[in-house]
């Protein structure tokens, strides 16, 4: 995803630009300090206290440039507007939040309204459209079957959370003044790997097959992950 983005970022935005970069829901900060060593001006939204322990300690070993670049505020995603002015930012981040979000419209058309003209506005979602696809391939043919017709899940945490389907997020991007301009797919062939697994010998090979196919069809509509990019016109 990281590569995704960094392959939107160089089309859309001059060589050397310092970008304002607003990460909603930023987590332990991963992509927030990757963008910040690349010489982006960060700001991290996050309102879980131990994630933010987290981002501030590995941002402490960082040197003093990169740690003046970056700033972290505890807050919802849902009040962007309570904390910065609409048109602020060149890009914002927003990966791995709408399945926590019960109605995700309106904090959508928050972050459109934080973008600059021209702006980036990166989406990481789970797919509705592939959620048959984890069960399926697991042996539960019960669950594969349930979850053909619902955008509901449980997912590795226990939690009970929502997918998004793809024609839905069009649609609300293009409302909201941010339409959609590229998607790729997420962990198409690694969605079953147990989390913290060790990386196998071949990492850079299964990373270049899972880039392949993110932005290949038909294997990227059966992601379990989507990345969807908008441009604010």
């Amino acid at each position: 995803m990281a590569r995704q983005l960094d392959e939107q970022i160089v089309g859309r935005f001059p060589l050397g630009k310092r970008l304002r970069v607003l990460d909603v829901g930023m987590g332990q900060g991963t992509q927030a300090l990757r963008l910040a060593r690349a010489g982006h001006q960060l700001t991290g939204l996050e309102q879980d206290a131990k994630m933010i322990a987290v981002a501030r300690e590995s941002l402490a070993g960082e040197p003093e440039g990169i740690r003046e670049r970056m700033r972290i505020i505890e807050g919802d995603g849902r009040d962007t507007g309570v904390h910065f002015l609409p048109g602020s930012f060149d890009v914002v981040l927003c990966h791995g939040v709408l399945m926590y979000v019960e109605e995700p419209d309106p904090l959508l058309a928050g972050l459109a309204r934080m973008l600059a003209p021209g702006g980036l506005l990166s989406l990481l979602v789970r797919n509705g459209d592939a959620l048959a696809i984890r069960p399926g391939l697991s042996g539960d043919w019960a669950g594969a079957l349930a979850a053909f017709d619902t955008t509901a899940y449980r997912n590795r945490l226990g939690l009970d959370v929502r997918a998004d389907r793809l024609k839905d997020l069009t649609a609300t991007l293009a409302g909201i003044g941010a339409p959609l301009h590229a998607w790729y797919g997420v962990r198409v062939f690694t969605d079953t790997a147990a989390d913290g697994a060790e990386a196998p010998a071949g990492v850079e090979t299964l990373l270049a097959v899972e880039e392949k196919a993110g932005r290949t069809d038909p294997y990227r509509g059966v992601a379990a992950l989507l990345h969807l990019c908008g441009v604010r016109g």
